[in-house]
């Protein structure tokens, strides 16, 4: 049986849901489809977002020959093979040009992706390669700078996979419409939020749904929950996670690690997935510990990056070593608040110029015009050279937004300030 996933690609753009920062009606991308320019690109981001679909729906709109390969199960023999017919093809009477789609580039060694190289610089083929991994980390130079745009592929938003499960069960060709089935709006956001972005699980999980369900019985939470393995309780109550996480950082923020992991623990419980949890715990480190413990936030990110890479259960070890760390950590929001002071400075009041000394003068004509002149290059004068870096009216008022805290490691900090600022006569 052919997955549901696979049933439902979408076959022309215009079908196409989600990556809406770069393809949306109007676009350039979309204009380059729809006007037959698109040129060779590469495709990086999580699995289940449309690389695939969208290299396939490119290659039908282009009229031209395509060939899909992976990376993994191809090898030069057969890549040399595509590209000698692409050479006759496009140097011949067709005059044609051959698109060449190669998933999961990345498992390419550098030999087999500089065979690429040639064919791509004169036009032979235009080559589409998809990879979940950074492509400027992962992909030759050489080959990046033939290539005429990287397109980042996003996690699929809530909204985005709802989109694509209602018009699935709709679908009297390809989805579920014949089978007129029924379903709670809540299990279709708990489906969607559970899935992670990836329309892939949301559509393979949803057509197993459909293939066991009883006579007259219709989607719900519970359903799903039993479909993926996962808890749902926690998405029942859709406040509770903005709860739960809220508790969390203030426990942390209140230095006291018990109640922090107890929190931990209710939302790894009730299916709180790894990235929710992450990403509040990067924003605490910047917001709440800053200053006082700076290295918190490279800990906190190390641990979050382990528990993406193993998954669960045991990344909940490393969010546990996260949020034990942060909540012993000392405290300021010191940084965090002097952003917001200047900020809404920006906001309230008429800022003056940059003063002529700061600014670039590095081009013809600069210091003609009095840029640049007065700049003392602090390294010259032994690290530090009493100088105004405010704008005029802000240095006349004497404005401070950074107030360090005695706390941790921003205790240094603050008395190498208030040095510096009692040699600039600003204490």
């Amino acid at each position: 049986m052919i997955p549901l996933s696979t049933r439902m690609r979408p076959d022309s753009i215009d079908h196409f849901i989600g990556q809406n920062h770069f393809m949306y009606k109007g676009s350039l991308f979309y204009n380059s489809i729809k006007n037959k320019t698109f040129d060779s690109a590469i495709f990086f981001g999580p699995s289940g977002t449309g690389k695939t679909t969208l290299a396939r729906i490119i290659a039908r709109e282009m009229d031209g020959e395509f060939y899909e390969l992976n990376a993994a199960s191809t090898g030069i023999k057969e890549l040399k093979e595509i590209i000698e017919k692409a050479q006759l093809k496009f140097f011949g009477i067709q005059k044609q040009s051959t698109y060449v789609y190669v998933d999961e580039v990345h498992r390419w060694n550098k030999l087999q992706q500089d065979t690429l190289l040639k064919a791509i610089e004169e036009g032979v083929i235009h080559f589409i390669g998809s990879t979940t991994e950074n492509p400027y980390f992962s992909i030759n130079n050489a080959i990046i700078s033939r290539v005429r745009n990287i397109y980042e592929f996003k996690a699929h938003t809530v909204q985005d996979l709802m989109n694509i499960l209602k018009y699935t069960l709709q679908d009297t060709e390809r989805g579920l419409g014949n089978l007129s089935i029924g379903y709670d709006e809540e299990a279709l956001r708990v489906l969607a939020e559970l899935s992670s972005g990836d329309a892939r699980v949301a559509l393979d999980t949803l057509g197993f749904i459909a293939d066991n369900l009883n006579q007259d019985m219709q989607i719900t939470t519970k359903l799903v929950g039993e479909a993926m393995q996962r808890k749902t309780s926690f998405y029942d109550r859709g406040e509770d996670r903005y709860n739960l996480l809220s508790a969390l950082q203030k426990s942390i923020r209140g230095s006291d690690p018990d109640a922090a992991v107890h929190y931990l623990a209710r939302l790894i419980h009730g299916g709180a997935d790894i990235q929710m949890i992450g990403r509040r715990l990067l924003v605490m480190a910047s917001e709440d510990i800053g200053m006082a413990y700076p290295t918190a936030i490279t800990i906190v990110n190390s641990c979050v990056q382990a528990a993406l890479m193993v998954g669960y259960p045991e990344a909940q070890i490393n969010l546990a070593e996260a949020v034990v760390l942060l909540a012993s950590s000392p405290k300021s929001n010191a940084s965090y608040m002097a952003l917001d002071k200047a900020m809404n400075d920006i906001e309230t009041k008429q800022i003056d110029d940059i003063p002529l000394h700061l600014k670039d003068s590095h081009y013809a004509g600069a210091q003609s015009r009095g840029i640049g002149l007065d700049y003392k290059y602090p390294h010259a004068y032994g690290g530090y050279v009493k100088q105004q870096y405010l704008p005029d009216n802000l240095y006349k008022a004497g404005v401070r937004y950074y107030e360090p805290t005695e706390n941790g490691s921003e205790a240094a900090f603050k008395k190498f300030l208030e040095g510096v600022r009692k040699i600039n006569g600003r204490d």
